[in-house]
C-alpha cells in the first residue's frame, strides 16, 4: 500500500487544522481550495485530499474546539494520513488587550458602536504592543491544548502521525514588529514535541526570507507565494519522514 492510498482504497486526507496563515496569499485570503496555498501543495505531492479547518486568529485553543466540536474534522479522522497543528504563531503574539474582546467585538451592536469598538481596539493594539506582553495565550496553555489535541487523536487513531509548527515570523505593524512572545513559545513547543515524538516544522526557517522581502503580504505577517512553497517543502519533508518511521513497526505487525 503506497501513501497514497489507504486501507479501504480511498486517497488518504491530509488534515490540517490552522490560523490564517495556511490560506492567505500575497494580497489576501484565499479559498481552501486554491492550489497555491501550502496545505494543497503538500496535497498534490502526496497524492492526498486535503481538510483544511481554520479561521484567522485561532490559537492551539481554537484548534482543540475544532478538534472536538467540528463534524468535518471527524470525518476526517478516519481518512487522515496525517494531521497538522498549524497553529500557535497566534498565541505568541503580544495581546496587551484581553483576546476576549477582539472577539467580541463582531457581537457589539448597535453597528455604529461597534465601528467606534473597533476604531478603538486597532488605535491602542499597535501602541501598547511594544509592551511585549501578555501574549494571546501563554506558553503553557499553548501546550496543553496541544496535548489534549494530541492525545484525543492518539486514542482514535495509534498511529496517525501528527505533526506541530513552531511560530512563523512578522514585520507587521498591527503588533509594531514585535514578537517578544515567541522564544517562550518555541521552547515549550519544542519540549512538548519531543518528549512525545511529534515531528515539528519551523514555520520561521520557511518563510522568513519571505516575510522580510517585497515579495510577501503588505500586511507583514502573511506569506507570498515563496513562503508556501517553502513551508510546503518542509511539511512534506516531515510528514514521509514520520511515516518512514512508522513503516517498520506496521510491516511487523503484518507479518
Amino acid at each position: 500500500m503506497t501513501s497514497s492510498e489507504s486501507a479501504d482504497g480511498q486517497r488518504p486526507v491530509l488534515l490540517v487544522i490552522a490560523d490564517s496563515l495556511s490560506y492567505f496569499g500575497p494580497k489576501g485570503g484565499l479559498a481552501a481550495d486554491h492550489s497555491r496555498i501550502w496545505p494543497n501543495l503538500v496535497a498534490e505531492e502526496l497524492g492526498w485530499d486535503v481538510e483544511l479547518v481554520a479561521r484567522i486568529g485561532w490559537t492551539c485553543r481554537d484548534a482543540w474546539w475544532a478538534l472536538t466540536q467540528d463534524p468535518r474534522v471527524w470525518a476526517a479522522v478516519p481518512r487522515a494520513g496525517a494531521v497538522v497543528f498549524a497553529v500557535g504563531g497566534m498565541d505568541s503574539l503580544p495581546s496587551p488587550l484581553p483576546t476576549a474582546l477582539r472577539e467580541t467585538i463582531r457581537y457589539v451592536r448597535p453597528p455604529a458602536l461597534r465601528r467606534v469598538v473597533r476604531e478603538g481596539y486597532q488605535w491602542l493594539q499597535p501602541r501598547l504592543a511594544p509592551l511585549g506582553r501578555p501574549v494571546a495565550l501563554p506558553p503553557k496553555l499553548s501546550v496543553e491544548y496541544l496535548e489534549s489535541s494530541r492525545n484525543a487523536l492518539e486514542y482514535m487513531r495509534p498511529e496517525l502521525p501528527m505533526i506541530a509548527t513552531l511560530p512563523s515570523v512578522h514585520r507587521s505593524d498591527a503588533y509594531a514588529s514585535v514578537h517578544a512572545g515567541r522564544p517562550a513559545a518555541v521552547s515549550a513547543i519544542t519540549e512538548w514535541a519531543t518528549a512525545n515524538e511529534v515531528p515539528i516544522v519551523d514555520l520561521a526557517e520557511a518563510v522568513r526570507e519571505n516575510v522580510f522581502s517585497d515579495n510577501g503580504n503588505p500586511d507583514g505577517i502573511h506569506w507570498g507565494w515563496d513562503g508556501h512553497i517553502g513551508v510546503a517543502r518542509a511539511m512534506t519533508a516531515a510528514i514521509r519522514a514520520a511515516e518512514a518511521q512508522r513503516a517498520p513497526t506496521s510491516a511487523s505487525e503484518v507479518g
